[in-house]
């Protein structure tokens, strides 16, 4: 079989496309690696500290990362890339975090290790005594702390010290609905269940499940929940997502809606489930004002705290969640790409990485539909091209975004699918609700009222509409199963979390086994194209190719 993969001594790794085991050399590498760039011919690759650990942590060894290396690559891979893999990923394990008296210690490989630690005056005041050569104590408010701040340093601790008991809740998940429709977890959202909880030993309890969005995150969040049969705290990004979780508690669980509380702006329950926002938790008057509604994390004997879409988790909870080691911590997302580079918080105050799988994989046994990724080129008419020429970075991005063609092109799509269930979607409000009026169709933005929301969401699942048009608002936690099309008119910069979010808007499986199609609109020769390609990468790492596209050709 020809070989398709070139690894480099700077640490890079090429990936050749249009060669004969590709596919599964791209799926090798997205297991340890991340990806750099991705035009035609050869994606870029970079073997990263986080992406070894992370990779080491799920379980992964050195050696077999090494020999699918080998497997694939056409030349010999350099000795000191052979090195790296195996020193970054024996450093993982190599600091122990274990629960010792009324404390923790850091339990370190050798003595030099530990003198390394204690000598290092950043991390120095985090650290109480070092009672011999290779233990380090620690106050128990120090164990966030400690582990962030090592992570810095090049080592990742492995949290051995186990949780406290919270509350017992136990519960069942059911056969059936409550439509009397008889379902059951997959395979891969049991395997993730037991990959987090780990038998109830304290190498479980803590990390992050990465699954495609469309393949049934929030059950595995029951899956755990039922695992662990204790009180438990669900934050997620917004009103609508929490009655989400709520609906599907209630539907597929013994749980009653007596047992379950809302934490947002609407409402203040504490109850054995509580679902709580973001938006709550990091609401103050002012900004030198504390966050009032902290105390949530102390308001009751959690013994789980799930935190949906953490890759969007905000600073603030980090650091509330820096405080709450003790508590068992589950964060669900599509990818750990964050923007603003917290990847390593995520690993350190979460938990690592303890499952995931390719989207293509599951796409190919069924679980998440088929995508077709177009990108729609416009051009900007002479007047606008003028106006952006004369524009800072800022308006530039912003002109192109709102370019006029694109009006069109969306109405010609329309055309295309207008026995679809299509979902537009922008960053600007102007354009998406110039873009709502002029297509009949409600706009849903940060402005609309929840009840608002629910009712045209409820018209689109009940086929009574085919069209909502939609802000960031849409990104993510909307319950569309039937939504097959996605028109993406403008978006954040390059956010690579972004674009696959909005792609897992209409990942569904559809019930005739159609394809779902992905539409991006983007202006010719301006900033938004250049950003178009980054945030793109994402998705091409998980198998996803874009079709480039004239608007003079959609018809």
């Amino acid at each position: 079989m020809p070989r398709c993969v070139i690894v480099q001594s700077d640490r890079s790794i090429l990936l050749e496309v249009d060669t004969p085991g590709f596919e599964e050399a791209r799926d090798l590498l997205a297991r340890f690696a991340e990806l750099e760039k991705s035009p035609e011919h050869v994606h870029t690759y970079r073997v990263s500290p986080l992406s070894l650990w992370n990779a080491a942590s799920a379980g992964m060894p050195a050696s077999e990362i090494i020999a699918g290396l080998e497997k694939h690559a056409k030349y010999d891979i350099p000795q000191n890339v052979r090195a790296e893999i195996r020193e970054q990923m024996a450093r993982f394990g190599r600091v122990r975090l274990e629960a010792a008296g009324d404390g923790f210690v850091l339990k370190c490989a050798e003595p030099a290790l530990a003198l390394q630690i204690w000598s290092n005056n950043k991390i120095r005041p985090l650290l109480a005594e070092k009672p011999d050569d290779l233990t380090i104590r620690i106050e128990k408010v120090q164990r966030g702390p400690v582990k962030q701040a090592l992570l810095k340093l090049g080592w990742p601790v492995e949290d051995l010290a186990g949780y406290v008991e919270g509350d017992a809740l136990r519960f069942d998940i059911r056969g059936t609905r409550l439509s009397g429709r008889e379902w059951g977890l997959r395979g891969y959202q049991k395997e993730s269940a037991d990959a987090f909880w780990a038998g109830g030993a304290a190498k479980g309890g803590s990390g992050v499940v990465v699954l495609p969005c469309g393949a049934g995150k929030t059950m595995v969040g029951l899956a755990c929940m039922e695992r662990v049969a204790m009180r438990t705290l669900i934050l997620c990004t917004n009103v609508v997502a929490a009655r989400q979780w709520r609906d599907e508690l209630i539907d597929k669980t013994t749980l009653t809606a007596d047992e379950i509380g809302e934490y947002t702006g609407h409402s203040k329950e504490i109850k054995p489930v509580t679902i709580a926002t973001y938006q709550i938790l990091t609401w103050r008057k002012k900004k030198t004002d504390p966050f009032l509604h902290f105390e949530i994390f102390n308001r009751a004997n959690w013994g789980l705290i799930i935190y949906d879409e953490v890759h969007l988790l905000p600073a603030p909870v980090f650091r509330a969640t820096a405080e709450i080691q003790a508590r068992r911590r589950l964060g669900l997302t599509a990818t750990l790409v964050r923007e603003d580079g917290h990847e390593g918080d995520v690993f350190s105050l979460i938990g690592p990485k303890k499952y995931d799988v390719p989207w293509r994989v599951l796409e190919k046994q069924g679980w998440i539909a088929a995508a077709v990724c177009r990108e729609i080129r416009s051009d900007l008419d002479p007047a606008e091209r003028l106006k952006y020429a004369a524009s800072g970075d800022r308006e530039q991005f912003r002109i192109a975004s709102e370019n006029p063609a694109k009006v069109d092109v969306v109405k010609r799509l329309l055309g295309r699918h207008e026995r679809d269930q299509v979902l537009i979607i922008g960053q600007y409000l102007q354009q998406v609700e110039g873009l709502a009026e002029g297509l009949g169709a409600p706009a849903i933005t940060g402005k609309t009222p929840v009840r608002e929301r629910e009712e045209a969401y409820g018209a689109f699942r009940e086929g009574k509409r085919n069209l909502l048009v939609l802000s960031k608002v849409g990104n993510f936690s909307l319950d569309l199963p039937d939504a097959n099309v996605l028109i993406q008119v403008s978006g954040t910069f390059g956010s690579r979390q972004e674009e696959a979010q909005r792609l897992g808007r209409v990942l569904r499986p559809k019930s005739d086994g159609g394809k779902a199609h992905f539409y991006s609109l983007v202006t010719r020769a301006t900033s938004e194209e250049e950003f178009a390609q980054k945030r793109q990468l994402f998705l091409t790492e998980q198998g996803y190719r874009y079709e480039v596209i004239d608007a003079g050709a959609v018809l």
